[in-house]
């Protein structure tokens, strides 16, 4: 295992960026109606598929967003990296992670040898802002539920990481703890599945940082035994 980089731990010594964070969304078996029908989404290709992200209208946070921020990143990655929401300034430029939260998220890649568009997709669990930098509530994580999953279904990752409590409720439809998550080859629909802190809690928490560290590590080499179950059965 490679040392961590000097990159990083100059990340990890960031001042703490303070901003107030809710309790995640409670989970529920329930979807609820998109733009159109899931069913209809779940047959959408790529171009089909922003278009009606850009144009919906499923919940209350499509009024005041200055545009969705449907995700970014290769579209047939190998890694899928799901965070909770746009902020102000994804809201601004249209991508998911940019800022000091996009730059910590960024520099944790490379600690891993990968890159922002280079096999790695970047979403979220909605696609428009909350206000305020809240967390989703339930009934929006739910109605941007189907293009999510459907993301997931044109991309065929073959790893994903969720990133904080409110990407790991949505993707494992249970409610539980990070900390309970942590360290374990979880599991979305088939596709594994690994949990960390969000990039945002990071920058506020020094303890946890050393924690997210040990998840990357854990996520690279679980990312490295899946290649080589697959070599074998080739």
């Amino acid at each position: 295992m490679k040392p961590l980089s000097q990159e990083w731990l100059a990340e990890l010594n960031l001042s703490p960026l303070w901003r107030q964070r809710h309790a995640a969304a409670a989970p529920t078996s329930e979807v609820a109606p998109a733009s159109f029908p899931a069913t209809e989404i779940a047959q959408l290709d790529w171009p089909q598929l922003k278009q009606t992200v850009a144009t919906c209208t499923a919940c209350a946070l499509h009024a005041q967003r200055t545009q969705a921020v449907f995700g970014v990143g290769d579209e047939q990655a190998d890694w899928l990296f799901v965070g909770e929401a746009p902020g102000a300034e994804e809201d601004q430029q249209g991508e998911p992670f940019v800022g000091q939260a996009g730059k910590l998220l960024d520099n944790m890649l490379a600690s891993i040898e990968l890159k922002r568009g280079e096999k790695v997709y970047i979403a979220n669990v909605v696609k428009c802002r909350p206000p305020g930098n809240r967390n989703p509530e339930a009934a929006e994580a739910l109605a941007c539920a189907p293009y999510l999953d459907r993301q997931i279904e044109l991309i065929k990752p073959k790893l994903i990481v969720a990133l904080g409590k409110v990407a790991a409720v949505r993707l494992l439809g249970k409610d539980a703890s990070i900390a309970s998550l942590r360290g374990k080859v979880l599991d979305y629909r088939g596709t594994p599945l690994i949990i960390t802190y969000h990039p945002a809690y990071l920058l506020r928490s020094l303890t946890d940082k050393a924690c997210a560290w040990e998840d990357l590590c854990f996520a690279r080499q679980t990312f490295r035994d899946l290649m080589n179950q697959a070599s074998a059965t080739i």
